[in-house]
């Protein structure tokens, strides 16, 4: 029973809640299709373009974020083969630098070896020039020594020496100064 007199109360709550604020059936009718129609206006003219224009902006954000992860995977492959074609250039850059480095090591080495033939031809080439003059002064000096030994000689035994005379004492001379 106590709650049938509660619905009443409430009932009558209701009732008298119309009245205090004068509600009118006809006017709230009218203005409840009036709100229905202005609704039924801004979600055609006005929010349905608003929310087109929201989705073509997400849809853009969308688009853009997704070229942008492209990019930096782009640019992280990029980079990846950036620092390999660079790896492979300093590895053939140290190759061709080791290349050369024994290249330049063989051509010093060969060049050393030519130089030192060189030398080796000239010292020879100056032993033999050398011993050839040494030679031909040892004749020179002998011939000048028989000279000296004949013209002593002969100052010494006050006659004139033949060429035989000359020859035996230049003989005797150059046994004297060889042996």
């Amino acid at each position: 029973m106590n709650i049938i007199l509660a619905v009443a109360a409430e009932g009558a709550a209701k009732s008298g809640l119309l009245d205090t604020f004068h509600v009118n059936w006809p006017y709230f009718i009218a203005q409840l299709i009036n709100f229905i129609i202005v609704i039924f206006v801004l979600k055609k003219f006005a929010f349905g373009p608003i929310q087109t224009m929201l989705e073509q902006r997400k849809n853009r954000i969308a688009e853009g974020e997704e070229k942008l992860k492209r990019i930096e995977t782009q640019l992280s492959e990029s980079e990846e083969r950036t620092t390999a074609a660079i790896e492979e250039a300093n590895l053939t850059s140290k190759r061709l630098i080791d290349e050369a480095k024994e290249s330049a090591a063989n051509l010093s080495e060969q060049k050393t070896q030519e130089a030192i033939a060189s030398a080796q031809g000239i010292l020879s080439k100056a032993e033999a020039a050398a011993k050839s003059e040494r030679d031909q002064m040892v004749a020179e000096l002998k011939q000048d020594f028989g000279r000296l030994v004949a013209a002593t000689t002969a100052n010494v035994t006050g006659k004139v020496l033949t060429d035989d005379d000359n020859k035996r004492i230049n003989e005797e001379a150059v046994a004297s100064i060889q042996g």
